[in-house]
């Protein structure tokens, strides 16, 4: 089985020196990485250059300019989307061993899998009692159902991708996921946990976010998103994407559609948070 992972890097060499040797010492054969840098400084750069001809890599972007997320992943399932399976991990995440063995399986054996994910938040903020109602059984392996998963370790069907198509302008990954799983296509974490320590989180302890300074100083894209300004803004905003994930509904109709449309609007005007939970 081919499958094609992609990983991209921005100016920061002390995670991706963690990151880049994890993801190549975790693939099997038949697993390649393709690197997209957006711009990055010298020493990043030079850290990648040292992974040039390394076996799992198949090849390495040098961008002249910080394309962020959308950009380099419609590129990279343009040149590199001839796969049976494509992925993504963030240069700020372990991934754990084993990990793509198993969701590969996972995806052998259920054949309306989508995209399938590694779970990047530590077991403090698991809530049995909200995520039992959504773990599922798929002959031998068990999913945390959602209409989406996160960016930061997954992997998907081509065959999905090819469906979708790119992702579109203006839409976000999570956006582009609700799109397959109201297409029929089963999306969720893989559990038990498939657990990649996600260094954005302050509680990691490959994390650079040690002061407020430092945080402030290296923030990242989706505290903007959120309009947050503190570390512990951050923390709080963790916690709750941790227990929201575990409330969502998986049933792509609370939001897709003009009933999702109108309660997610009234919502807004509200100035409340549009969470349609899962039915017991």
């Amino acid at each position: 089985m081919k499958i094609n992972i992609l990983m991209i890097t921005h100016n920061r060499p002390r995670y991706v020196g963690l990151s880049l040797p994890r993801l190549c010492e975790t693939l099997p054969e038949g697993a390649k990485i393709v690197v997209w840098d957006n711009a990055s400084q010298t020493e990043t750069r030079q850290l990648l250059k040292s992974f040039e001809g390394h076996p799992r890599i198949a090849a390495i972007h040098y961008n002249k300019s910080n394309d962020k997320l959308r950009g380099p992943t419609n590129w990279f399932w343009t040149n590199h989307g001839d796969a049976d399976l494509l992925g993504k991990v963030d240069d700020d995440c372990l991934m754990p061993p084993g990990w793509c063995e198993t969701l590969v399986k996972a995806h052998t054996d259920i054949p309306e899998a989508g995209a399938l994910g590694c779970w990047r938040f530590p077991e403090e903020d698991f809530v049995p009692e909200l995520a039992n109602k959504k773990i599922l059984t798929h002959g031998e392996h068990r999913i945390m159902r959602n209409c989406w998963v996160e960016g930061s370790g997954y992997l998907m069907k081509a065959g999905m991708q090819r469906e979708l198509g790119p992702i579109r302008p203006k839409e976000s990954f999570t956006s582009y996921c609700v799109r397959g799983a109201a297409l029929g296509y089963i999306l969720g974490w893989y559990y038990p946990f498939l657990f990649q320590d996600h260094f954005d989180d302050p509680r990691s302890p490959h994390t650079d976010y040690t002061s407020e300074e430092a945080w402030r100083a290296h923030q990242p894209l989706s505290a903007g998103t959120f309009s947050i300004g503190t570390l512990e803004g951050w923390k709080k905003r963790l916690r709750h994407s941790a227990r929201t994930l575990q409330e969502y509904s998986y049933d792509p109709s609370d939001f897709v559609g003009p009933k999702a449309t109108f309660k997610r609007t009234l919502c807004r005007l509200l100035k409340r948070e549009y969470l349609p939970r899962v039915k017991a």
